[in-house]
């Protein structure tokens, strides 16, 4: 079982102010890393995991055995997580929490082939079941499709010329392995950016691996379902680790933390405004402590954003009243 370390562990769990009998979500289970500190602070509460990836349910299975009984592990997309969890009778939670990083046994096993640093074939499949993967990207998307998902997902500045070479390369045979497609990389860029800092292939992979998993896609739909889900006062802690997620999460955050426009000139006494339904818990990311920055480099780029919902739905408040 590959090693992994937990990105802004204590952070993330610790600012959901865990109730021992709540309900809460890990929306990426990853190798339960946050869910067996978040599990630990469990008495009477429950914990529903999500991960699309059966691998890394099945160890954390194992990592987590003395908390199964407080554990529900659902092997589905977090885009799915409103579904499943009113399919177990679950209308409202506590507390959810996502870890939006490829877990490191993903990148560290080379069969994935989510990495340009071994030879595998070209996979970059969290689950393992869908049929799309980074070879049928690669050899069957026109060359202005690359282009725009290079760009779009990578911010690739030579998107184009990959495209172009890619396209060149397929056409006398398909592109089956991630060192043929570093080659072909490699091959689209100028001198000057292959001597940069950074391997020359870091963006058009990651750009891929987003297509596969349709990424960002996942991630508006579940940010959404999540904070519908919230109970008041509960809380929604998400880790990103590239600017693409952070500017989709921070977006979505501010819209729900933003109360309605009202007309200036209305005259309206400031308790009969709409306050907004959310509140920004920190209003710049947190990010790793110099100690976890020395013992685990992928926590470089990790930025935790935290919301909190601090009043119910029109209809739920006047419910209550």
């Amino acid at each position: 079982m590959m090693e992994h370390t937990s990105v802004l562990l204590h952070e993330t769990v610790d600012s959901l102010q865990v109730k021992k009998d709540g309900i809460y979500v890990d929306g990426t289970l990853g190798r339960g890393g946050h869910a067996g500190y978040l599990l630990s602070k469990l008495t009477d509460g429950h914990l529903y995991a999500f991960d699309k990836d059966e691998q890394a349910i099945e160890e954390s299975a194992v990592n987590l055995k003395e908390y199964l009984s407080k554990v529900t592990m659902i092997h589905d997309d977090f885009r799915a997580m409103k579904k499943e969890l009113n399919a177990r009778g679950i209308e409202k939670v506590d507390g959810i929490m996502m870890d939006l990083g490829v877990s490191s046994p993903q990148f560290d096993d080379p069969a994935r082939g989510f990495s340009y640093r071994f030879d595998a074939r070209l996979d970059m499949r969290m689950d393992q079941e869908q049929e799309k993967d980074a070879y049928q990207v690669i050899n069957t998307y026109s060359p202005e499709e690359l282009t725009r998902i290079f760009k779009e997902y990578g911010e690739e500045r030579y998107a184009y010329s990959i495209a172009k070479k890619i396209e060149r390369a397929r056409s006398e045979r398909p592109i089956e392995t991630t060192f043929q497609l570093v080659d072909v990389i490699k091959s689209a860029l100028p001198e000057r950016e292959l001597h940069k800092k950074g391997h020359p292939a870091k963006q058009t992979f990651q750009a891929l691996r987003i297509e596969v998993n349709d990424e960002l896609g996942a991630l508006k739909d579940a940010l959404q379902q999540a904070l519908d889900l919230l109970n008041v006062n509960g809380r929604c802690a998400v880790i990103t680790f590239h600017s693409l997620e952070d500017r989709l999460v921070k977006n979505t955050f501010k819209e729900y933390s933003t109360a309605p426009f009202v007309e200036p000139k209305l005259p309206l006494k400031a308790e009969q405004m709409e306050q907004a339904s959310f509140l920004l818990v920190n209003k710049k990311p947190i990010e790793a402590q110099e100690e976890e920055l020395e013992e685990n480099h992928r926590s470089h780029s990790a930025k935790l954003r935290v919301i909190e919902r601090i009043k119910g739905e029109k209809h739920e408040d006047e419910q209550k009243k």
